[in-house]
């Protein structure tokens, strides 16, 4: 291959459909990847790879990474249980696979260059760039933040350039930013970064509530060691698991929903974002994991919990800390084992029923209806338990306050 070979992470989308002929044109030969980690039609990865050619790509490559992102990223990200900022499930956390599989494709054609099509006011290029200097010495090309140099309204103006050229820019694209993988979508853009009412136009999986349907849903899910292996009582892969219940649960409006977070660069961003799988898988885990962990496991575990995501949201996923946080959530699962039945009417899941050998449950007394101890042991562990805010209560009165 040339020495001008460039590797670009492509997604079809305007920002990387504009940095192909932007390449091109400052004498790169392009090479497109497209990491599919599931969360496409076969008709969308089709449309990915004939906009790559379309648009003058040397070379165009999709990379099957609906299992990898299910055990990098799904599988931890349940264990711990929590998502970014208690509201966001990381739905971009794909862009540590498509960086790992495009640096694998420079060095078959033995090139540094590697190019994305991140912004320069977004997360994207913070997870990017130091997932690319963690795993190797390669050239960071991002087109669009060089734009950014001398044009404000950046997507107007890449809109134009492709336009000038002869090139089609789907509609969905020139109003939102739309990211789709297996995991979710979120769209922002438009009226949602002025914190105004989402339009018709910003909706992807749901359904409205007009179209729910009547009749309740139940799945049931089951758990080895606090990873889903099982749907409905038959083993399954992780990303079948997640293609069903996204599917399934998006019908009934399940895991959409508006979020204002904290961006590593400092700017408040906005997004509408649909989620049906995680927000089951986590719902599900949830219960089960509370009946089977201890009182201490319960009230720790979140703070390591809350430490991954943002260690994962804010681009450090090759950081040493994120293994270290993991060895403990993994220690945590040693009897996450059973089966939980989630239920939905429509917008909402529920974990209904909960199955499991490690339930901490005592078979003489039940919360608030039975008990295995008398009237004293009660009043003396109350008086026990109580003892310090009693006597402050005490000394306080005694002072005349």
């Amino acid at each position: 291959m040339s020495s001008n070979d460039i590797v670009l992470a492509f997604s079809g989308g305007l920002d990387t459909s504009f940095c192909v002929p932007y390449l091109i044109e400052r004498g790169y030969a392009v090479h497109t990847v497209f990491v599919d980690t599931g969360g496409v039609s076969a008709e969308e990865r089709e449309y990915i790879e004939q906009r790559a050619h379309e648009l003058g790509a040397a070379s165009h490559r999709t990379v099957d990474a609906a299992q990898a992102i299910w055990d990098s990223f799904v599988t931890p990200l349940i264990w711990a249980g929590e998502f970014y900022q208690g509201q966001y499930p990381l739905l971009v956390s794909d862009r540590y696979l498509i960086v790992k599989a495009s640096l694998e494709r420079c060095d078959e054609l033995g090139t540094k260059f590697f190019a994305h099509g991140c912004t320069g006011m977004g997360n994207d290029q913070v997870r990017f760039d130091l997932t690319v200097k963690a795993l190797g010495d390669y050239t960071i090309v991002a087109p669009i933040r060089e734009i950014q140099r001398e044009h404000t309204q950046v997507r107007a103006y890449e809109q134009k350039y492709l336009e000038d050229k002869g090139f089609e820019v789907r509609a969905k694209t020139k109003h939102y930013t739309i990211n789709e993988n297996v995991l979710g979508v979120t769209i922002s853009g438009g009226e949602i970064d002025a914190w105004e009412i989402p339009e018709e136009g910003a909706v992807a999986w749901c359904a409205p509530r007009a179209e729910w349907p009547s009749e309740p849903l139940r799945i049931e899910l089951g758990f080895e060691k606090g990873t889903a292996v099982s749907l409905n009582g038959k083993p399954a892969s992780g990303p079948e698991i997640l293609g069903f219940l996204n599917r399934e649960l998006a019908k009934y409006g399940v895991g959409r929903s508006m979020y204002t977070g904290d961006t590593n660069i400092g700017l408040k961003g906005r997004i509408v974002f649909e989620a049906p799988a995680l927000t089951a898988l986590l719902t599900a885990h949830r219960a089960l994991e509370e009946t089977v962990l201890s009182k201490q496991q319960n009230r720790f575990k979140p703070e390591i919990g809350r430490k991954w995501t943002e260690v994962a949201y804010e681009g450090f996923f090759n950081d040493p800390i994120k293994a270290d946080l993991e060895a403990f959530l993994v220690s945590t699962q040693r009897k996450v084992d059973g089966k939980v039945i989630i239920e939905t009417r429509g917008g909402t899941v529920y974990a209904v029923k909960v199955e499991s050998k490690h339930i901490l449950q005592s078979s003489k007394a039940t919360y608030a209806q039975a008990a295995d101890w008398g009237v004293a042991e009660a009043e003396g562990f109350i008086k026990l338990y109580g003892m310090s805010s009693t006597l402050w209560a005490e000394v306080d009165r005694a002072n005349g306050n």
